[in-house]
C-alpha cells in the first residue's frame, strides 16, 4: 500500500491494538490471476516467531483451499472520515479523507486438530462475548462436533505489516484541531473514532499521555 513517511505507523503495539479493536478483516488471495476475498473476524496473538492471526471459514467456502498455496493478505480498515476544506486556514484547498488501515501479509495454515479448533472457537467467544461461554459449555457435544465439521480453522503467520494512519499529519496544528473539533461533534461513529485517534496522536506528538 502507498504510505507517505508521515503517515507510516511503526509502533507495533499500536498496530496490534488497532487490529484487536477493528478485528473484522478481509482476507485476500489470488487464483488464476483473479483476486478472491472473504470477510472474517480475526484473533491476533504474539509468540516467539512473531504475530499470528487466527479465524475460520465456513467449510462450504472453498477459499480456504487457497490459503496454503498462496501468500495471504488480510486488511483491517474501519474508521474513516470525510475532511472538509472548511477546516483549513487557506481557501486554496480541496476535500480529502482521513482513515487508518493495516495490511498484513503471511503464510496460511489449516488447523486440523479438534482440540485446537475448539480452543480457537472458545477464544473467539471469550474475545467477543464472554457471557456466552456458559451457554457454549452446556451445549451437547454432538451439536458442537457437527458445528466443528462445518468449518475450517486456520492461522496466518504474519511476515510483513504495513500500517497507515492518514490523520492530517501534514496540516497545521490549528487545522488539525479544527478537524478534531468538527469530527468530535459528529453523530457518525466513524468520524468520532477518527477524531479520537487524531487527538491521541496529537497528544503523543506534544508529549502528552
Amino acid at each position: 500500500m502507498y504510505i507517505p513517511d508521515f503517515n507510516l505507523q511503526k509502533d507495533k503495539k499500536q498496530v496490534i491494538d488497532f487490529i484487536k479493536r477493528f478485528s473484522f478483516g478481509t482476507i485476500i488471495t489470488s487464483k488464476n490471476n483473479i483476486p478472491i476475498a472473504t470477510h472474517l473476524p480475526f484473533l491476533v496473538t504474539e509468540n516467539k516467531e512473531g504475530i499470528v492471526l487466527t479465524s475460520h471459514f465456513a467449510k462450504a467456502n472453498e477459499h480456504w483451499r487457497d490459503i496454503k498455496k498462496n501468500k495471504v493478505l488480510v486488511i483491517f480498515s474501519e474508521p474513516h472520515a470525510y475532511i472538509s476544506p472548511k477546516n483549513y486556514e487557506k481557501e486554496l484547498n480541496v476535500p480529502t479523507w482521513n482513515y487508518i488501515s493495516v495490511h498484513t501479509y503471511g503464510e496460511g495454515k489449516v488447523i486440523n486438530k479438534i482440540e485446537r479448533i475448539t480452543e480457537l472457537l472458545e477464544n473467539t467467544i471469550e474475545n467477543y462475548e464472554v457471557e456466552y461461554k456458559q451457554q457454549w459449555n452446556e451445549l451437547p457435544k454432538e451439536f458442537k462436533r457437527k458445528m466443528i465439521k462445518g468449518i475450517v480453522a486456520f492461522e496466518i503467520n504474519v511476515t510483513d505489516i504495513q500500517a497507515k494512519e492518514k490523520l492530517s499529519q501534514n496540516k497545521t496544528g490549528k487545522e488539525r484541531q479544527n478537524i478534531i473539533n468538527s469530527l468530535s461533534n459528529s453523530k457518525d461513529t466513524n468520524e468520532k473514532a477518527i477524531a479520537e485517534y487524531m487527538k491521541k496522536r496529537l497528544n503523543e506528538y506534544r508529549g502528552g499521555s
